[in-house]
Protein backbone atom coordinates (compact mmCIF):
# COMPACT_ATOMS: atom_id res chain seq x y z
CA UNK A 1 0.00 0.00 0.00
CA UNK A 2 1.23 3.44 -0.96
CA UNK A 3 -0.35 6.58 0.51
CA UNK A 4 0.18 9.86 -1.30
CA UNK A 5 -0.97 13.07 0.38
CA UNK A 6 -2.55 15.77 -1.76
CA UNK A 7 -3.39 19.30 -0.60
CA UNK A 8 -6.20 21.09 -2.42
CA UNK A 9 -8.60 23.85 -1.28
CA UNK A 10 -7.35 23.60 2.32
CA UNK A 11 -8.12 19.88 2.35
CA UNK A 12 -5.73 17.00 2.93
CA UNK A 13 -6.58 14.00 0.78
CA UNK A 14 -4.95 10.58 1.13
CA UNK A 15 -4.68 8.91 -2.28
CA UNK A 16 -4.13 5.21 -1.67
CA UNK A 17 -2.67 2.88 -4.27
CA UNK A 18 -2.75 -0.83 -3.60
CA UNK A 19 -2.77 -4.02 -5.61
CA UNK A 20 -3.99 -6.02 -2.62
CA UNK A 21 -7.37 -6.00 -0.93
CA UNK A 22 -7.41 -3.41 1.85
CA UNK A 23 -11.10 -3.46 2.78
CA UNK A 24 -12.61 -6.91 3.26
CA UNK A 25 -14.79 -6.27 6.30
CA UNK A 26 -15.68 -3.57 8.83
CA UNK A 27 -12.53 -4.10 10.90
CA UNK A 28 -10.21 -3.76 7.90
CA UNK A 29 -12.00 -0.50 6.98
CA UNK A 30 -11.51 0.80 10.53
CA UNK A 31 -7.84 -0.22 10.40
CA UNK A 32 -7.39 1.63 7.10
CA UNK A 33 -9.03 4.77 8.50
CA UNK A 34 -6.79 4.65 11.57
CA UNK A 35 -3.67 4.18 9.44
CA UNK A 36 -4.60 7.09 7.16
CA UNK A 37 -5.31 9.43 10.09
CA UNK A 38 -2.13 8.43 11.92
CA UNK A 39 0.20 8.61 8.90
CA UNK A 40 -1.27 11.62 7.10
CA UNK A 41 -3.77 13.40 9.34
CA UNK A 42 -6.18 13.32 6.39
CA UNK A 43 -9.92 12.95 6.78
CA UNK A 44 -10.50 12.35 3.06
CA UNK A 45 -9.55 9.12 1.29
CA UNK A 46 -9.41 8.21 -2.39
CA UNK A 47 -9.12 4.48 -3.01
CA UNK A 48 -9.28 2.26 -6.09
CA UNK A 49 -12.17 -0.20 -6.17
CA UNK A 50 -9.74 -3.06 -6.75
CA UNK A 51 -8.66 -2.64 -3.10
CA UNK A 52 -12.21 -3.37 -1.89
CA UNK A 53 -13.68 -6.85 -1.60
CA UNK A 54 -16.20 -7.48 -4.38
CA UNK A 55 -18.86 -8.39 -1.77
CA UNK A 56 -18.99 -4.65 -1.00
CA UNK A 57 -20.77 -4.13 -4.34
CA UNK A 58 -23.46 -6.72 -3.55
CA UNK A 59 -25.81 -4.62 -1.45
CA UNK A 60 -27.60 -7.63 0.01
CA UNK A 61 -24.34 -8.55 1.79
CA UNK A 62 -24.78 -5.34 3.87
CA UNK A 63 -21.01 -4.89 3.76
CA UNK A 64 -21.18 -1.53 1.94
CA UNK A 65 -23.70 -0.11 4.40
CA UNK A 66 -21.77 -1.29 7.45
CA UNK A 67 -18.44 0.02 6.14
CA UNK A 68 -19.72 3.33 4.84
CA UNK A 69 -21.53 3.97 8.12
CA UNK A 70 -18.13 3.76 9.86
CA UNK A 71 -16.68 6.31 7.44
CA UNK A 72 -19.57 8.68 8.21
CA UNK A 73 -19.39 8.05 11.98
CA UNK A 74 -15.66 8.77 12.04
CA UNK A 75 -16.11 11.84 9.82
CA UNK A 76 -13.95 10.53 7.02
CA UNK A 77 -14.93 11.22 3.41
CA UNK A 78 -14.34 8.49 0.82
CA UNK A 79 -14.04 8.43 -2.95
CA UNK A 80 -13.94 5.00 -4.60
CA UNK A 81 -12.22 5.12 -7.98
CA UNK A 82 -13.06 2.71 -10.76
CA UNK A 83 -15.32 1.61 -13.56
CA UNK A 84 -18.75 0.80 -12.17
CA UNK A 85 -20.47 0.34 -15.55
CA UNK A 86 -20.22 -3.46 -15.32
CA UNK A 87 -22.60 -3.60 -12.39
CA UNK A 88 -26.15 -4.21 -13.59
CA UNK A 89 -27.92 -4.18 -10.22
CA UNK A 90 -30.47 -1.36 -10.18
CA UNK A 91 -30.25 -1.01 -6.38
CA UNK A 92 -26.45 -0.63 -6.63
CA UNK A 93 -26.73 1.91 -9.45
CA UNK A 94 -29.29 3.84 -7.37
CA UNK A 95 -26.98 3.63 -4.35
CA UNK A 96 -24.07 5.00 -6.37
CA UNK A 97 -26.25 7.80 -7.74
CA UNK A 98 -27.50 8.79 -4.27
CA UNK A 99 -24.00 8.61 -2.79
CA UNK A 100 -22.61 10.87 -5.51
CA UNK A 101 -25.29 13.43 -4.67
CA UNK A 102 -24.35 13.39 -0.98
CA UNK A 103 -21.38 14.72 0.95
CA UNK A 104 -19.55 11.68 2.31
CA UNK A 105 -19.04 8.92 -0.26
CA UNK A 106 -18.37 9.21 -3.98
CA UNK A 107 -18.01 6.66 -6.76
CA UNK A 108 -15.83 8.21 -9.47
CA UNK A 109 -14.00 7.20 -12.65
CA UNK A 110 -10.61 8.89 -12.14
CA UNK A 111 -8.18 10.05 -9.48
CA UNK A 112 -8.64 13.63 -10.69
CA UNK A 113 -12.41 13.38 -10.20
CA UNK A 114 -11.88 11.92 -6.73
CA UNK A 115 -9.56 14.77 -5.73
CA UNK A 116 -12.00 17.33 -7.11
CA UNK A 117 -15.00 15.86 -5.26
CA UNK A 118 -13.12 15.42 -1.98
CA UNK A 119 -11.66 18.92 -2.05
CA UNK A 120 -15.02 20.64 -2.58
CA UNK A 121 -16.75 19.38 0.53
Amino acid sequence: MNIQTIQKNNSTIALIESEELLITDVQSALDLMATVRYETGADRVALGKQAIDERFFVLSSRLAGDILQKFVNYQMKLAIIGDFSGYTSKPLRDFIYESNNGNHVFFVQTEEEAIEKLSRI
